[in-house]
């Protein structure tokens, strides 16, 4: 039996593989929160940038939590299409939940399912993805702890869409940010330490790349994704948001053009008194 270490590298990527998923929350979020302001082409096009924040926030959570995975007595190989073909997943069945939710009118049913739904899609992105590990060995699994990983999934995922209904403010947006981070992580961990590997020493060479060879495409590719997100986030203000800028407009043009009670009081009598004291020097010119 091999020896599992899921922090190869200390406290570094579970706290890294955390802020990912905190980061993913909060972007799709914040999109769900601006889909539901709006209709037509402008929310349907909000809901998938929702869904593709939270998938890869997700996903990449997963990744990151895997490069502190090791195994003593073997190396560590990953299938690359397995792994992108379980981000597309994680995408595609999160999408589901929040396009449900988004578009039914019939909301805590739509809650309910696309919950349960979102959630079992999230457990298959992360077993999917350890289908994709290649090690001299065999992977076996403790039922109990693998049913525990996934209602955690669903009850995060539930968590997830009720959050985006009911949370508008930027505070609660990131509150509710942290609380989904904690539950995607507790649910990764939770898999992994259903995880028990039986090593079977040999000398072949493993096919596959390494956690390492991963790195640059996806700090490029989904460092790039997440930081245009977020520039696209911050440019669009939600409603209430505008109409905290329009009413701060009013009242900075109102307290600007309203007129000095003490002007008009004090220009009045004199006007008048000048009126009616007029110098001879004033009065109009005879006529001869």
């Amino acid at each position: 039996m091999g020896h599992l270490d899921h922090a190869t590298f200390g406290w570094l990527t579970p706290l890294l593989s955390y802020a990912m998923a905190c980061i993913g929350s909060a972007l799709g979020l914040s999109c769900t929160v601006r889909a539901l302001e709006t209709t037509g082409r402008s929310r349907r096009n909000w809901l998938i940038t929702a869904a593709s924040a939270i998938g890869s926030g997700i996903w990449t959570m997963h990744f990151v939590a895997m490069l502190g995975f090791g195994v003593y007595g073997t190396d560590i190989r990953y299938d690359a299409p397995l792994t992108f073909l379980s981000l597309l997943g994680a995408m595609v069945v999160v999408g589901g939940g929040v396009l449900a939710v988004g578009y039914s009118r019939d909301r805590t049913r739509a809650l309910l399912l696309g919950g349960f739904a979102t959630g079992l899609g999230v457990a298959s992105m992360h077993y999917l993805g350890m289908t994709a590990l290649r090690l001299h060995g065999t992977i076996h699994y403790d039922p109990l702890r693998v049913v525990l990983s996934v209602v955690i999934a669903v009850i995060a995922a539930t968590a997830a869409l009720w959050a985006a209904l009911n949370i508008k403010s930027p505070r609660a947006v990131a509150l509710a940010s942290l609380v989904m981070g904690a539950a995607v992580s507790s649910m990764h961990y939770t898999g992994m330490l259903a995880v028990t590997v039986r090593v079977a020493p040999s000398g072949s060479e493993l096919h596959g790349a390494t956690a390492m060879q991963f790195i640059f495409p996806l700090a490029v590719g989904l460092g790039s994704y997440l930081f245009l997100t977020s520039a696209f986030v911050a440019l669009s203000p939600t409603a209430r948001e505008r109409a905290a800028y329009v009413s701060a407009e009013r009242t900075g043009t109102s307290a600007g053009t309203q007129p000095s009670a003490a002007g008009p009081a004090r220009r009045g009598p004199d006007i008048r008194a000048r009126r009616a004291v007029r110098t001879p020097d004033d009065s109009p010119a005879s006529t001869p």
